[in-house]
Formats: structure tokens, sequence, C-alpha cells
């Protein structure tokens, strides 16, 4: 590389001309170059380069580079299309004219141009490159290096032949993080920097040094920041748990020697993102009959830094101050911390429609150059308003209310706080007070209506904010039935074999129906009439009307009725015949029916029991079985007002009922015998019969033969009956007394069966 050149150039600001060499031709300096429109005019017959530096205006066309936003590389230029541009060489325009004309066509350019950092520029292919970028560094020629631009505001375009430091105008940390402040710098020809010191810049506007740095070692003064201070590559200032008071300007000096003193500064910002703001709605409610500008909510913002703005909104949109209207209150408090907190109180007019209002605050911070916020929850209001509808209504379990329901009247009033409210009920002309401590919340139970609980109840509520009244009625229909009763014809003295109608009737305002049951619950009719014939003692004595009303569910109504029917006794049960033995206790019963109430008696003496049930009368007589009620029996007697009747009880002797079963099961043996003979003959018959029809018996005369016996009298048919097994016929043959027949009587038996 060659020595670096600084004239000054048509009055702009010095320039860094760079000497180098271009196919193996040094490059002389030039003399009365000029930067026309950010491009850099040579001498007639040279070519000439300078050094780009930082802060240089580029145009965006490309000619010399671009520079993108942030830390995105600068990017390559195009080839320039200028006439005055050719590969890496300035022209020299031939006479001064020529001059001002190429001055003239470059002004153009003017209208949009950028700002490049460090980096470097290639002499033969047109392009902007960052310190190292790639695999060719600025250090591998031919490239020209980017220097930092000197901390002037007057020179745009100053040189590079004296000492630069670059220093970022401001850093931002938040309280408790790590702050990192660079001091970049540049010394001409490479020269080693002699010091290097870091001061903060006190409340008096005093320098305090921190740091000084040499070649021979670090030095860290003795400062509040001690302990908290380290320096990391590059010379870079490092600031460990920042606190509010670490705000503040912070400046980098760099000795150079015979290059001089340089310094630059940094304002180290530090913020506390504030907590989420806490809201607190008006306690006690609002009236919107209020007379001054009622207190809405309050805001609260802890912990902050910077100190942050709140702003209030109502469903969403944000409301602005307004004279004598919405007014905002803000109080800004420092904390022992350093951290601010901020209160915020809104007032605001309210209406009856802002019951349904949500309100919420927002807090508003900056950030590395960025609004950020942070919003509250959002509340409603519990606004004070007179009613301005009144509503009563009926509520009950059924659409239709019978009696013995329990009904409830609602009254409802959109006003807030709800109202008193009164219940009254008419009565004739006027209104019976209803109300009780149980009614103020505008609820009336009426426990099992009837038919007086109809009639137009009244609801009144009383706001207390403004002490109006207003006031809803509603009829209370209570369905019923009433005056259900039956009537029997005939009424009374009804006899077995009559006949009686029963009648149902009852009164309800609305269409019934009529159903008949008897004392076990069966149906036995519909219809408000039933007729029962041909009565007896049997019938049933309880009857009963059921009254429904089918348009109102569950409205029903029973009455009773007794159908009695009188008659003379009838015994219905006697325990005749009865098998005793001589000498036993035993029972005697009789059963009978009647009414009025019969009575029984007996003709013979014993212990008597009676049992109603009913128009059932029954006596249990116990006595002693003798020989003379065995053989006359006993006698049961059943009487009242309409007649009398009576039944004979025989008492049998329980061993001749044993003589008489065996006696019967004996002649019940010799039956079948005799009937299974009867079969027998019968199949035989038809057997020889079948044989001589098909010829295998001859039938003349001269062949008959005679197949009965004996031979004395072959025109009856005799069959024989014998007992093979003695001991059975013996066993079937005995007497009623148990005893065996003599053995005469147990000889052969023959039946003759010609008859």
């Amino acid at each position: 590389m060659g020595k670096l050149c600084s004239q000054g150039c048509c009055g702009w600001a010095e320039l860094g001309r760079e000497q180098s060499s271009s196919e193996g031709t040094p490059w002389e300096c030039c003399r009365d170059g000029c930067l026309t429109a950010g491009l850099l005019l040579g001498q007639q017959g040279q070519s000439c380069a300078r050094a780009v530096v930082a802060g240089d205006v580029l145009p965006l066309n490309g000619v010399l580079g671009t520079q993108l936003p942030g830390d995105t590389p600068l990017v390559g230029a195009r080839p320039v299309l200028s006439p005055l541009w050719e590969q890496d060489r300035w022209l020299e325009p031939m006479g001064s004219l020529w001059m001002l004309k190429a001055v003239g066509s470059w002004l153009s350019l003017l209208l949009g141009w950028d700002t490049v950092s460090r980096g470097c520029w290639h002499s033969s292919a047109p392009q902007l490159l960052r310190d190292g970028d790639g695999d060719r560094p600025c250090s591998d020629g031919p490239f020209f290096p980017i220097h930092p631009a000197p901390n002037s505001k007057f020179c745009p375009t100053a040189a590079a032949s004296k000492l630069e430091i670059s220093m970022p105008a401001v850093v931002e940390v938040e309280i408790g993080g790590t702050a990192r402040i660079e001091c970049n710098f540049y010394i001409p020809e490479n020269a080693s920097y002699t010091y290097i010191d870091w001061f903060y810049m006190d409340r008096s506007n005093r320098q305090v040094r921190l740091y000084h740095v040499t070649a021979s070692g670090v030095l860290e003064d003795d400062t509040d920041y001690k302990g908290r201070l380290s320096l990391e590559e590059g010379k870079a200032l490092s600031i460990s748990s920042v606190t509010v008071q670490d705000a503040r300007t912070f400046m980098c000096q760099v000795g150079a020697g015979s290059y001089g003193m340089g310094e630059s500064s940094t304002e180290l910002r530090v913020y506390k993102v504030p907590k989420t703001p806490e809201i607190e709605p008006s306690s006690g409610g609002i009236s919107v009959r209020s007379n001054e500008v009622p207190e809405i909510a309050k805001c609260l913002s802890r912990n902050s830094f910077p100190p942050p703005n709140i702003t209030w909104h109502k469903n969403g949109e944000q409301l602005h101050p307004k004279e004598n209207e919405v007014m905002m209150q803000s109080t800004l408090t420092r904390e022992s911390s350093g951290l601010y907190t901020v209160s915020s109180v809104l007032y605001a007019p309210v209406t009856r429609e802002d019951r349904h209002s949500r309100y919420h605050c927002t807090v508003h911070y900056w950030l590395r150059g960025q609004q950020h916020a942070l919003e509250s929850q959002e509340v409603k209001l519990n606004i004070f308003y007179s009613t301005k509808h009144l509503k009563m209504q009926v509520v009950s379990s059924s659409a239709l209310v019978k009696e013995g329901d329990n009904v409830t009247l609602v009254c409802e009033a959109d006003g807030n706080p709800p109202p008193v409210f009164s219940f009254f009920k008419k009565n004739l002309d006027e209104w019976q007070d209803l109300s009780s401590p149980e009614s103020d919340g505008g609820v009336l139970n009426l426990h099992d209506v009837n038919k007086s609980s109809s009639g137009t109840y009244r609801c009144q509520s009383l706001d207390l904010d403004d002490l109006s009244q207003k006031e809803e009625d509603v009829d209370l229909v209570v369905n019923y039935i009433e005056g259900v009763r039956v009537k029997m014809e005939p009424s009374s003295n009804l006899r077995e074999g009559d006949d009686v109608k029963l009648s149902c009737d009852a009164h309800s305002p609305v269409a019934l129906n009529y159903q008949w049951s008897d004392g076990k619950g069966e149906k036995v009719g519909e219809g408000n009439q039933l007729v029962l014939r041909n009565l007896t003692f049997e019938t049933s004595k309880t009857f009963s009307c059921k009254v429904m009303a089918p348009s109102v569910p569950g409205l029903e109504q029973s009455k009773q009725v007794f159908v009695t029917v009188e008659g003379k006794p009838r015994i219905v049960a006697i325990s005749s015949p009865l098998y005793v033995r001589q000498d036993e206790v035993v029972n005697l019963t009789c059963k009978a029916i009647a009414f009025p109430r019969p009575t029984v008696q007996w003709s013979i003496n014993g212990t008597a029991h009676e049992y109603m049930d009913n128009q059932h009368i029954a006596s249990n007589l116990t006595v002693r079985v003798s020989h003379d009620l065995l053989q006359a029996g006993a006698k049961c007697r059943v009487s009242n007002t309409l007649g009398v009747s009576e039944k004979h009880i025989q008492l049998v002797d329980d061993s001749i009922r044993k003589d008489q079963k065996s006696t019967a099961e004996s002649q019940g043996v010799i039956i079948v015998a005799i009937i299974v003979a009867i079969l027998v003959v019968a199949v035989l018959g038809a057997v020889i019969y079948f044989l001589h029809k098909k010829g295998k018996i001859p039938c003349g005369r001269a062949g008959k033969q005679d197949i009965t016996k004996p031979e004395a009298r072959k025109d009856k048919i005799v069959v024989e009956v014998k007992s093979d097994k003695l001991s059975e016929e013996a066993g079937l043959l005995q007497g009623a007394n148990g005893e065996k027949r003599a053995a005469a009587d147990q000889s052969e038996k023959y039946i003759d069966l010609r008859n």
C-alpha cells in the first residue's frame, strides 16, 4: 500500500488519498483533485484513488456500494456508467469548461445517497466488502480500506490521516443486567495506542476515571463501580448488575503519541419493564344522577424505569381528557430503589348504558427505541340507576294453576340497586297488603292455593335513589272442583234382587269427566251415573266417584257412597258332614250373611265364638262328641229382623266311614275285574267271527263245536273270574270291621253275561 495524501479539495473537506500501484506503475498523489457529487476527480494523465471512510456519502445507484440497515453486510457496486470512470482510473477532464459540465452531469446523483461503515473497496472489480469478508481480507490487495469516519458533523468525507474513535451513541440495558460499551479506534499506519482511559460523567458534569490502560498493564481506579467493572476483548467496558444510578455518559479516550489524542462517548440508558398494571374500580357504585364527575377507577403500575405513561380505555377505545367531563389524574412516585410507581385516577360521567361497559388501563414504556404496552384486566362498574320497567309473573309447577298448588309471584325491576318491593291483593275496592320481610326481594309465595286465592295481585317498587314508584298487576286464576256429591236412588231399604242408580255431580269453571270404581279400586263405569242391578249381599258396599278436569292435569276429586243390601240371613257355609270319634272335642262352624246383623244360635250346648267380616258372620262352637250327638247331630240357626235360616250339621262316626271306605274299595276291584272280563270276551268273539268269515272254521251243524262250559247248559255264556292269589282276594273280601270272611265265601264266582 502507498502513502496517504491529504489536501483540501473544492472547499468540501479534507480528503484522504492513497497512492497505490497498477501494473507495476506507481501512482502519484492527486494534487488538485475534487470530490464532485460524491466522486473524486483526478488530474490529467494520472490515475487517482482515495480511501473511502465511514460516513462518506455514496449514491444509491451502486457506483461505490450500498449499506443495508443494521448489521447487514455491505454489497458490491455495479460498474459505473459515467464517462469519468474507466476501470479503476479517474480521467482528467479537458479544460475547466468540461470540468463544469462533468460536475453538472453528476449532480443528479445527489438525489439518493447512503452512508458506508467499515469495509474495503476493490480497485479492479467495483465491490464493497466488509473487513475480513469471505476468503479475501482487506489486507489482500489491491483493496483500499474503509476507515472510521471522524466524530465531526461538519466533515462527511474527512480524511483518514489522523486518530479516529467510534463509539455507539446509546447503549440500553435492563436494570440488573450487564452493559457492554465498545470503543473502536483507528490509528494511521497501524500505529499502536499509548493509553486508553475510560471515564464517566458525574452529576457535576466532571470526568471520573474508571480505567487507565497502557502497554504495561491495566489500572482500575477506586470508584463506586469497583467490583462491577471489567474490560473485555477490544478494550470494551463491561458493567455488571446495572442500577438506576448507572444511567449516565461514559467516555473512551485514546492517546496515540504523535497522532494525538481522541475521545468519544456513549450514553448508557437503563430500563426496567413495569409490572402489569393493577386496576381497581370505584367501590360502592356510581349514580347516574351524580352532580359531580365521579371517580371511575384507579390504575397502578409499579417498579418501572424510566417512568411510564398510563392511558385509559372504555370498551376498547382510548379515552382522552375533556374539560369538565373526562379527567385523568396521574401521580409519579420514586421508590427508594430508584424505580418509579405511577398511578392514575379516571374521572368520567356515567349513564345507564354504562352498566355493560368495560374499562381498563394501559401502561406505555419505551425500550430500544420502540414503544411497548401492558394492559390491565377489564372491570365493570356498579352503576346506580332508577327502574324503567317493572315485570310481574306467576311461577307454578304447572302451566295451569290448580287448587292445592304452591304458587310464587315474582316481581322484577331493571333498576340498580334493586328497589324495595311490596305486594297487594285486590279485595272488592280495597287492596290488601301482603308484604312481608320475605317479599322484599320481589318474591311472594302462596302455599296450597284454593278458589279464594284467585284474584288480582299488584307489585309496587320503590327506588331509594330517587324515591320513584312503579306498579304492575297480574291476575291469578286457580282452577278448582267443588261440591262433589253422590246421590243414590232409592236411597234406602235395598233388598237382594233390587236395582239402584248412583248419580255424581260437581262444580268447576272447566269441563269435567266422571269415573266410577268399586271398593277394590277396579273401574266399574264412566259418566256421572252408575246403575247396579240385581243386588246381592255380595255386591260391593263401597263405590267411588272420581271427578277429573282433562284440561287441567292433576285436578281431580273423589266422593264415596255406601250401598247396603238388606235381607234375611243366608247360611253360606257349614261344617257338615263332620267325621268324628266319640268323646273327642270338635269345632262346629256355621257362616251366614245378612243385614241387619244377625244372631247365631246352636241346638246344643258348647263354647261359641263369633266373627264379623263386613256383612258375613261366622260362629264356631266347641263341643265334646257324645253318643247322643252322634245320633242327632247339631243345628245352626241364624236370624235377624227380616227372617230366620237354619242348617243341620251331620256327625258321622269315623270308624264306620273307614269300613264303608274299605267295602267301597273291594267293590271297585270287582267292578274293574268284570270290565276286564267283558273286554276279553269281546276280543275273543271278534277273533272267532273273523276266522269264520275267512273260512278257517267250518260252520255246519255237524261241525259246530261247543266252546262253553258246562255242557248241560250251552245256551248260557258264563265267564269265570278267579283270583290267582288267595291272599289278595282275602284282602279284598275283608269285612267292614277288618275281619276275614269264611272260606266258603272265597269260592269261585260266576257272572251270567247273557243278559
